[in-house]
This record gives structure tokens, C-alpha cells and sequence, in this order.
């Protein structure tokens, strides 16, 4: 059962983060659903990093082989995730903080110009 409890983590906290993207009616909210979106994906990344009784990838006291090391891959992925994540969320807020501005509301249904 642990082995599988962070992927059914995982894929709570996705789905949680898809019904209040639904449910928005707000576009802050939406925003701050899809940042709870993208955190799914760094339990997925850990828990797909993760190994019993391993260290650090930090090979400068112990010998190469001697013992388990978790993959310095799966680190920096989630470290790359974190930051992009960041990044998005800047953007959208920014993009928010112009359809504010610009048409006075933050109700996705109101916003009837932006339709094609």
C-alpha cells in the first residue's frame, strides 16, 4: 500500500485542483487551481525519485557502488517544475490583472468581448 499511496496522492490533489477549475468563477481562482495542478506534479516526481534507504547523490564521502543514491534526475525535475511553475502563475496573474483592467470584471461568464 505505500508504494502506491503518492501516486493516488497525486492524483487527488490533481483532481481536486480540475474540480475547482471547473467550478471557478473567478479568474484568480482559476489561476490559483492550476498552481494546485502543478503540485501534483511535484509528489509524482518525488515519489517517482523516491528509494528505500538511499542518500544523497553526493559521492565526495563514500565510494561510487557502495551503497543507494537517489537519481539526481528526478531532482533537478522537480526543481525545473517548481520554477516553471512559479512562472506561469506570475503570468497568468499578470494576464488576469490586464482583463481587470481592461473590462472591469474577473467573472470568465461576463467577459462576452473576448468570445469569437
Amino acid at each position: 500500500m505505500m508504494s502506491v499511496l503518492p501516486y493516488l496522492v497525486a492524483a487527488w490533489i490533481f483532481l481536486v485542483g480540475c474540480y475547482g477549475l471547473a467550478t471557478s468563477r473567478n479568474l484568480i481562482h482559476a489561476v490559483g487551481c492550476l498552481s494546485v495542478c502543478q503540485a501534483a506534479t511535484y509528489v509524482l516526481l518525488l515519489a517517482v525519485g523516491y528509494r528505500d534507504g538511499a542518500t544523497a547523490p553526493v559521492y565526495s564521502d563514500i565510494e561510487p557502488g557502495s551503497r543507494p543514491v537517489v537519481d539526481p534526475v528526478v531532482q533537478s525535475l522537480a526543481l525545473t517544475d517548481v520554477v516553471v511553475g512559479a512562472t506561469v502563475t506570475a503570468l497568468l496573474l499578470a494576464l488576469v490583472l490586464q482583463i481587470a483592467k481592461r473590462h472591469g470584471t474577473l467573472d470568465p461568464d461576463e467577459l462576452s468581448e473576448l468570445r469569437g
